[in-house]
């Protein structure tokens, strides 16, 4: 008899457990997505937002984040394959249209509007301008790329010649905070949290915002080739929507709100020294609304590189820039 109810049992639970099979929930399918950024800095805060709010993730999309100093690198990491999507200065795409390649790179979702660079100084200045900088000696940025073009772009429009101060662009991207920290230069422009570091650890005085002085520009934008972005137009309208949610988030809360969100992504910074930064560039508009850019912004960008010497002819927004999956409002 006992033996029988122990059969009666193990039956009863071998159809609970089918049934509890057939009838479980599938998991959502997650995409993997490798992402090259081009700096992990506070200028980014949007997509660190997506990231741990997990906008992403309800998009089915799976991120590996990865850290590509320079836009140059970036590019070489979207056109080989090594990466999916690109995130870097909207100048690259340029670059590699301009150099002829058949399945070239194309921005398909925008993020910051300004550089994101502030100026440092190694004196303190209670009242600076920008004519403060004739006669010095400043760590501007890699030649070619949008820090520095933004840098000059600004001096020019404030009517001061590069003849009138000593620009060096032979100091990498990563390096610059390092080098100024040497002893090398009396200026030195530099993304959050790198200047705020600088200060801190009193090396110097964030005396200006490069952006301020710059203008509107597309100046950090997503992109991929144009063979991954026809193949995978859902995957890349999902993305899309993610950064939008970032957007969204960063102009809609305050800047404590913001750093309490994305402090896991710089875990040497308090929620403090997080909202000051934060703080620095919402005030300074330093986000896009949405991931739209326009074609006057696009244009503007070439202004800056014309002006730099980096290229002699505009080339076709309509080449370069895919609006389909943006939020146009």
């Amino acid at each position: 008899m006992k033996k029988i109810i122990l059969l009666i049992i193990l039956s009863l639970l071998a159809i609970v457990s089918i049934i509890f099979i057939v009838n479980k929930p599938e998991e959502k399918s997650m995409t993997k997505i490798r992402l090259a950024e081009v700096a992990h800095t506070i200028f980014y805060a949007p997509q660190y937002v997506a990231l741990e709010k997990g906008y992403f993730k309800d998009e089915g999309l799976n991120i590996e984040l990865l850290l590509t100093p320079g836009a140059d690198k970036v590019t070489s990491a979207v056109l080989s394959g090594d990466v999916d999507i690109g995130f870097c200065g909207s100048e690259a795409s340029i670059y590699v249209y301009n150099a002829k390649t058949k399945d070239y790179i194309k921005s398909f979702a925008g993020l910051t509007k300004r550089d994101g660079s502030f100026l440092v100084s190694r004196e303190k200045y209670e009242n600076f301008t920008l004519e403060d900088l004739k006669g010095k000696y400043v760590i501007g940025g890699r030649k070619g790329g949008m820090p520095e073009m933004t840098f000059e772009y600004t001096l020019k429009e404030n009517n001061i010649s590069k003849d009138d101060l000593t620009i060096d662009t032979s100091v990498d991207f990563a390096a610059m905070g390092g080098t100024f920290i040497s002893g090398v230069g009396d200026f030195v422009t530099l993304f959050e949290p790198s200047a705020t570091k600088v200060e801190n650890e009193g090396y110097g005085y964030v005396v200006g915002y490069v952006g301020e002085y710059g203008g509107s520009v597309p100046y950090t934008a997503y992109n991929a080739k144009k063979s991954y972005i026809k193949k995978n137009s859902k995957v890349i309208q999902k993305f899309t929507n993610a950064i939008n949610r970032g957007l969204d988030f960063v102009w809609a809360n305050d800047e404590t709100t913001i750093a309490k969100t994305i402090v896991d992504q710089f875990p040497d910074l308090t929620i403090n020294e997080l909202a000051k930064m934060i703080k620095r560039y919402k005030d300074n508009d330093a986000w896009m609304k949405n991931t739209y850019f326009s074609e006057e912004s696009f244009n503007h960008l070439q202004d800056i590189m014309i002006s730099a010497g980096e290229l002699t002819k505009k080339v076709p927004y309509k080449d370069l820039v895919d609006t389909t999956f943006s939020d146009k409002k």
